[in-house]
């Protein structure tokens, strides 16, 4: 052994009849080299929903695969206008439908408007009436032995004396329309005229022509057409309704018990019955 030095061991060199450029090349080999066989291996073991490709280590399938037919297709086509005709008669024939329905609707509810205000004005005149009695009915207004409402002979403006329901309201009423400052202890009654209505005649103990000068009239509802009386007959026991005052045996009226008020309006009718208090019935019980 000379001083010759050994060669260097290849580490490229493969085995027999292999170089190392070829054990090179067989290490990085490129992915567009793979044979069919990998591609369909690949194709079927990723399919193209994957998001990636363990093989190619990228978003897109391997060199050699193609995406099946039935993967997603991108298509810039519109509706056509066949389908836009189509689409615009269904949306006119659901808004005419809408329409139609909207009206038979308000037509329904409309079609019973007169008779619910009517009802509501009905029922409003007599809580008023009844309001009005009975506040006559409690002091200061019903004072010791008398009576608080009664019947009493009232002279209206067109000068025919009659028997009226008369009571007395001492701090008036909201329906009062006075020519100067209003005045207390006020006497009302109630007439029923044709064409006019349900009427209250009303004037101040506390004015100058107290005893000569007619009442001042005020209209509390012109659908007011008729008003009668009612009695309690303590033999029968039962109400009997009269059309005028009931007189006694000395020709004097009598109070009745109740007021039966007849409304009119158009081809509608509907009555209310006032219960005229009693000083018993209307004191506060302590």
């Amino acid at each position: 052994m000379s001083g010759t030095p050994m060669p260097r061991p290849n580490p490229r060199a493969g085995r027999p009849g292999h170089s190392g450029s070829e054990v090179g090349q067989s290490r990085y080999v490129s992915v567009a080299g793979r044979t069919r066989a990998a591609a369909e291996s690949d194709r079927i073991r990723y399919p193209v929903s994957s998001f990636r490709c363990p093989r190619s280590g990228f978003g897109y399938p391997p060199s050699g695969l193609r995406y099946p037919r039935s993967g997603f297709r991108y298509s810039n086509a519109g509706f056509t206008l066949l389908e836009i005709l189509l689409a615009l008669v269904l949306v006119s024939l659901v808004l005419v439908a809408l329409n139609s329905f909207i009206f038979s609707m308000g037509e329904l509810w409309g079609r019973n408007t007169d008779l619910r205000l009517f009802e509501q004005h009905t029922r409003a005149v007599t809580r008023f009436l009844e309001n009005e009695l009975r506040a006559a009915a409690l002091p200061p207004a019903a004072r010791p032995n008398t009576t608080p409402i009664a019947m009493q002979e009232v002279r209206p403006q067109n000068g025919m004396m009659e028997n009226m329901v008369t009571f007395e309201l001492p701090a008036g009423s909201r329906l009062f329309t006075w020519p100067e400052r209003p005045l207390p202890e006020v006497v009302c009654s109630f007439q029923v005229r044709p064409n006019e209505g349900l009427v209250m005649l009303w004037h101040s103990r506390l004015e100058k022509n107290f005893d000569t000068d007619p009442p001042r009239e005020t209209v509390v509802t012109p659908l007011v057409t008729a008003l009668s009386y009612d009695y309690y007959d303590d033999n029968l026991k039962r109400w009997t309704t009269e059309t005028q005052p009931k007189m006694d045996t000395q020709n004097k009226p009598m109070t009745p018990g109740r007021l039966r008020l007849k409304f009119t309006y158009n081809k509608i009718g509907r009555e209310s019955v006032v219960t005229l208090p009693t000083p018993a019935q209307a004191l506060p019980s302590f």
